[in-house]
């Protein structure tokens, strides 16, 4: 009798099994039986599991839609803690709304019209960033929002006002915002220091 197994558990599986090979999101939306929240799937393996997936935000050599775990050992990762009560009275307390982009639960989305806005309970001060799940903490997030594909209600900082903000950060947060961009950029680092 065979297993049927989940999106996440063949996601794991293909992760670990081609450890520091560059895939796309076609061929990981395969591995995953072809379900529309295959990325869900991926965040979860990192956000829930701790497994340091890169994608093109965390390294200025992948494209947009290209994923990577180079280390098969997974970092601690947050629980997921949020009660049933506490969700239900999040979206309660938000009209059922995204609070993000004003989508509607179950209404077609107002940024991709063939999809129906579902909501997720999101942190307003990430748990890696010491939020909690206390529901003052929490709001109701349509599922592109959540995503981070969308969030169209934000401006994207200029250089400027991104100099700003790290210019009035503790030097300690300074030096994480200068490994980062290290990591992110080692060509373009090494370039800069004459390498």
């Amino acid at each position: 009798m065979a297993i049927n197994k989940g999106a996440r558990t063949k996601l794991r599986e293909h992760f670990l099994k081609n450890i520091g090979k560059v895939m796309n999101s076609d061929e990981l939306r395969e591995v995953a039986g072809g379900i529309t929240e295959w990325a869900r799937r991926v965040q979860e393996l990192r956000t829930e599991e701790g497994y340091q997936i890169q994608t093109h935000n965390d390294r200025s050599d992948l494209k947009p839609g290209q994923y990577i775990l180079e280390d098969p050992k997974p970092r601690p990762a947050f629980d997921r803690a949020i009660s049933k009560e506490a969700r239900a009275f999040v979206l309660d307390r938000n009209g059922f709304t995204c609070q993000m982009c004003g989508a509607v639960a179950g209404e077609p989305h107002p940024y991709d019209e063939t999809r129906k806005t579902r909501l997720h309970i999101g942190h307003i001060v990430d748990k890696s960033q010491g939020g909690t799940d206390d529901p003052l903490n929490l709001r109701a997030l349509c599922s592109i929002c959540n995503e981070g594909a969308s969030n169209l209600t934000l401006e994207r900082p200029s250089a400027q006002k991104l100099l700003i903000q790290v210019r009035r950060a503790r030097g300690s947060d300074q030096i994480e915002v200068l490994k980062w961009l290290i990591n992110k950029y080692p060509k373009q680092t090494k370039e800069l220091l004459g390498d």
